[in-house]
């Protein structure tokens, strides 16, 4: 191998410290204190790589080794630091502290690349804490809603305000957007999160696109009564209506035996949250992802349809906000080979999937071609102390990304 991987190794035992929740969990929240620590790890692994780092006013942490031509489009590199609040200590971390691993594995060859290469740790990927997430790979791009920047997490603080605790002066930010065409292309390792490649007993995956998801928040409203004296019949309760429309979701995703759309409702807040009062607002989320967007958008009118019929018949009333949507994007052709020939090189078997879960990736597809390389994730387990990836299946990843990148800086 041309990477070192017992240094790799050392970087997730160091970095999975942070955060830590029993004896494999992960729970570093986006702009959270946990992730500055783990912004300044990293940082020192990228300044030993040769890297010149900041923390961008999106909360970026952004590692830069400069080319010999530093107005050619850049490099770029990367996943997310931050996790899920039960999460595990794989998704994300393998694709920064990989990346890592190629450009410290490039400055020990003594390889000056022509153009910039840019390894990144984008800010609030996962989405958990202000509920939307992507959030610095957008705001890179200039892609942004007006309100994200105002969200609330459950203790009612703004990312605004968590982004100025974090060291970011979000009315600053419009100076770190990317211009367009500076990107020339991004690449981003990352687990699987799902079981195919385990099933298989293949290490390495080659990822063909990522599915279009949807995110909403629906937002019902009843009428609050009193549990044991309001007749059946004459209720308008909004969490029967809301059991009613994650039935119907469910429905609607699983009506094609084996196809890959899935539907989830995630999270569901009741008001007033009393035993003896019938739900008079629920709020709740939606997550609908296909491969397929004509599948998806006849899906999608499907469930507006049921979502408005149940509401009906349960005398609701509802508001449905889109938090978030995206057409499945492809990755590049000429990137998905070069990933395949650097597989072969190295015997291995890499066959190509599609990725269900939404990465950085997503929102950088709509500025530059990208590519993605997917590692062996047992049993499937993401988003749960359990998700496991070997060592030795991520130094795997490592050295065909390395291999990549050296491809890729020859274009």
């Amino acid at each position: 191998m041309r990477i070192n991987s017992s240094r790799l190794q050392q970087h997730f035992e160091a970095m999975s410290l942070i955060g830590k929740i029993g004896d494999t969990g992960t729970n570093r929240p986006a702009h959270s204190p946990d992730e500055k620590k783990a912004f300044a790890l990293a940082a020192s692994w990228m300044e030993e790589a040769g890297m010149k780092t900041h923390i961008d006013n999106f909360g970026n942490l952004i590692g830069r080794l400069e080319g010999k031509d530093p107005l050619l489009p850049v490099l770029l590199m990367g996943s997310h630091l931050d996790s899920q609040p039960y999460g595990g200590r794989f998704d994300g971390v393998a694709g920064v502290l990989c990346a890592i691993e190629v450009v410290k594995t490039l400055t020990e060859n003594n390889i000056q690349p022509a153009r910039s290469i840019e390894v990144i740790s984008f800010a609030d990927e996962e989405g958990w804490r202000f509920n939307k997430g992507l959030y610095g790979s957008k705001g890179i791009l200039g892609k942004l809603d007006p309100d994200d920047i105002e969200r609330k997490d459950k203790d009612g603080i703004s990312r605004r305000q968590a982004l100025i605790d974090f060291g970011c002066d979000p009315g600053m930010s419009k100076e770190d957007e990317y211009m367009p065409g500076s990107i020339f292309c991004f690449l981003e390792l990352h687990i699987e999160q799902g079981p195919v490649l385990d099933i298989g007993n293949k290490p390495i995956g080659v990822v063909s696109g990522i599915s279009g998801p949807i995110w909403w928040t629906v937002k019902l409203k009843g009428m609050a009564g009193h549990a044991g004296s309001v007749p059946m019949a004459l209720r308008k309760d909004a969490l029967l209506g809301a059991a009613e429309i994650t039935l119907a979701l469910n429905e609607i995703a699983t009506q094609i035996p084996g196809a890959p759309t899935v539907g989830t409702v995630g999270t569901m807040n009741v008001f007033p949250a009393s035993r003896n009062i019938i739900a008079e607002e629920v709020t709740f989320t939606v997550d609908l992802r296909d491969i397929d967007i004509k599948r998806r958008n006849v899906y999608e009118m499907d469930l507006r349809k049921r979502i408005d019929a149940i509401s009906k018949k349960h005398s609701l009333e509802y508001i449905i906000t889109e938090d978030f949507v995206s057409e499945p994007r492809y990755c590049a052709s000429w990137i998905k080979e070069i990933i395949h020939a650097e597989c072969t090189a190295l015997n291995l078997d890499a066959p190509e999937l599609m990725s269900g879960p939404f990465h950085d990736a997503l929102p950088m597809s709509y500025a530059c071609d990208y590519g993605m390389i997917f590692v062996r994730c047992k049993d499937g387990i993401s988003h749960n102390p359990l998700e496991y990836a070997s060592y030795e299946d991520l130094a795997l990843g490592a050295e065909v990304l390395y291999g990549t990148v050296l491809q890729v800086l020859q274009k």
